[in-house]
C-alpha cells in the first residue's frame, strides 16, 4: 500500500475536529517539550490530516477562550503555550496512555447529590441508581461535595460491569485494532516516511485516548472473556514504540518553538517511553 494511502486507511470513517486534534498534538508532541509550538507549525500538521488552516485558526481561538490554549507574540509570530489551568488534566490523560496501569484496590462506592451526567462520565464513574456511584479504587480522591466509602472485592465481581456500557467501548477497541493493525507490516518494512510515522502515531494517540479516558478499566476478574481493551493497550505500546524514531526526526527538523526548533527528545519524553516499555 502506497504510504499516502496509509494514512488515508487511518482517516477513513473518521471526522477530525480540530480542536480535538490540536490538544492532541500538544499532549503527545508540545507540552514535553517546552510547551509552546509556533502557529505555523500547527498549521502545518493538522493539513497532513486534512484539515486547513481556517479550521484551526478558529479553533485555536476556542480553545483560547475555553483557556486550554494561550498566546503570545514573538516579533511577528505567534505561539500558543498551554494554559496552566488544562495542565493537571494533560497530566492525567499522560499517565492513563504513557505510564503502567495503576492495580485495583477494591472499590469506591460515592454518594454525590450535586454530580453531573457529564461530569461522572468524565471520572468514568459507574451509576449504581439515583446519585449512587461505582468506580475501581486506585486511590483517587472523593469528588467534590460527595461521601466515599471504600469497599472490598465481594466474592463474584462480573455483575459489576452492569454500571458501565463496555459494549461501547469494546467496539471502539474493535474499531481501533482494525483500523491500525496494518500499521505493524508498514513500520517492520520501514515504509513510511518520517512526517508520515508522526502523523499516524498522533492519530494512534488521538482514537485510543478517545476510548480510554471513557474506560473504567475495571479489574480482569470484572471483564468479559473476549474484552479487547488489552489487546488495544498493546498494539497501542507496540505501535508508539515504533513509530517514535521517525516521528522524533521529523518533529527535530519541522516543529517550532519560540526559542527554535523543538528537541527530538527529552527527559519528559524519555520517562513516557520508559513506562510504554
Amino acid at each position: 500500500m502506497a504510504e499516502d494511502g496509509l494514512i488515508a486507511k487511518l482517516l477513513e470513517g473518521i471526522s477530525l475536529r480540530s480542536a480535538a486534534f490540536i490538544v492532541t498534538v500538544y499532549g503527545d508532541v508540545v507540552v514535553p517539550r517546552g510547551g509552546v509550538l509556533w502557529t505555523g507549525t500547527l498549521i502545518e500538521v493538522c493539513r497532513l490530516v486534512g484539515i486547513n488552516e481556517s479550521l484551526v485558526r478558529t479553533a485555536i481561538s476556542r480553545l483560547v477562550a475555553a483557556k486550554r490554549l494561550q498566546g503570545e507574540r514573538a516579533g511577528r509570530r505567534s505561539y500558543y503555550r498551554l494554559d496552566a489551568s488544562a495542565r493537571k488534566e494533560f497530566e492525567e490523560a499522560a499517565a492513563l496512555l504513557y505510564a503502567p496501569d495503576m492495580p485495583t484496590q477494591g472499590w469506591q462506592i460515592i454518594h454525590a447529590p450535586g454530580l453531573t451526567d457529564e461530569e461522572a462520565r468524565r471520572l468514568r464513574l459507574g451509576n449504581m441508581g439515583g446519585q449512587v456511584y461505582i468506580r475501581p479504587d486506585r486511590g483517587q480522591i472523593a469528588p467534590t461535595a460527595s461521601t466515599m466509602f471504600r469497599a472490598a472485592d465481594p466474592e463474584d465481581i462480573s455483575h459489576l460491569t452492569a454500571y458501565w456500557d463496555l459494549a461501547g467501548l469494546q467496539a471502539r477497541y474493535l474499531d481501533m485494532i482494525a483500523r491500525f493493525e496494518r500499521l505493524r507490516t508498514a513500520i517492520g518494512r520501514d515504509r513510511m516516511s518520517d512526517a508520515s510515522a508522526l502523523v499516524a502515531r498522533l492519530l494512534l494517540v488521538h482514537l485510543y485516548r478517545a476510548v480510554l479516558l471513557k474506560d473504567p478499566r475495571l479489574p480482569q476478574a470484572a471483564l468479559p472473556a473476549d474484552w479487547k481493551g488489552h489487546a488495544a493497550k498493546e498494539l497501542f505500546r507496540e505501535l508508539y514504540l515504533g513509530l517514535t524514531e521517525a516521528a522524533e526526526r521529523h518533529i527535530a527538523a519541522r516543529f517550532e518553538g519560540i526559542d527554535g526548533l523543538l528537541p527530538a527528545e527529552t527527559q519528559e519524553t524519555r520517562i513516557r517511553l520508559t513506562g510504554l516499555r
